[in-house]
């Protein structure tokens, strides 16, 4: 890694795992950026914040953090107060001001097909709460997440597919970090889980900059290298 290159953390949303980072980590990598790739736990977004937020802390040096999907809404709680966070970067995810939560964004414009899609599963968290698991059903998993993706890719991606609690998705937020953290959005224009129309608002009403990419909401795995090129902008920005 050379000197000059902030750290990039990457943060993946609901119904994904690290993984879906890979193509966006290898071309980093060829760029000397030191990456980790975060497992979000997806059980509740204060405690996903907290989560990422210990692990960002841990590190030396300045931070380029990255939140796709759901895992933008912890990037925005999780970087709150985070003097080593120098730019943040939305892929396809939720910018959420205070007291919205990402059910809420996703129904503000048309176009979100992803909850006729969802498979609720009942699960009893640690402390005794009752949530339901939420999962694509695999048969539609192609469609709604990832219909650019090979078909082969999808299958798996369905089958390791990691679930949000309903309960991550209905939390408020609390104050986002993008007020005050410099900020850049990649908007997924043919996104079926959250409209183009929705990341758009976001992006516009914290003043982010904003590239546009035809792509799924699993533009990461599918256009990897527009991915790293926004968030090498980002970290050159930020230096």
């Amino acid at each position: 890694m050379t000197a000059q290159h902030p750290t990039v953390v990457l943060v993946h949303g609901a119904f994904a795992d690290s993984s879906s980072w890979n193509g966006v980590v290898e071309r980093l990598q060829e760029h000397d950026y030191s990456v980790v790739a975060a497992s979000n736990p997806l059980r509740g977004l204060s405690s996903d914040a907290a989560y990422v937020k210990q692990l960002v802390a841990s590190i030396d040096g300045p931070v380029v953090l990255a939140g796709h999907s759901y895992g933008g809404a912890v990037i925005s709680n999780a970087a709150h107060g985070l003097e080593n966070v120098k730019a943040l970067v939305f892929v396809a995810a939720f910018l959420p001001e205070e007291g919205e939560s990402a059910v809420q964004l996703a129904g503000k414009f048309p176009g979100s097909t992803l909850g006729e899609a969802l498979r609720p599963v009942p699960i009893t968290l640690p402390d005794g709460s009752q949530v339901a698991d939420l999962y694509i059903e695999k048969t539609k998993f192609h469609r709604q997440f990832a219909a650019d993706v090979p078909e082969k890719t999808t299958a798996i991606m369905a089958a390791t597919q990691r679930p949000v609690t309903n309960a991550a998705l209905e939390e408020s937020s609390s104050a986002p970090a993008w007020k005050e953290i410099p900020s850049w959005v990649l908007v997924a224009t043919q996104d079926l889980n959250i409209p183009a129309q929705t990341q758009t608002f976001m992006a516009e009403r914290a003043k982010a900059t904003i590239v546009e990419v035809a792509a799924s909401h699993a533009v990461s795995v599918s256009h990897p290298g527009d991915v790293a090129r926004l968030i090498n902008e980002a970290a050159q920005a930020a230096r």
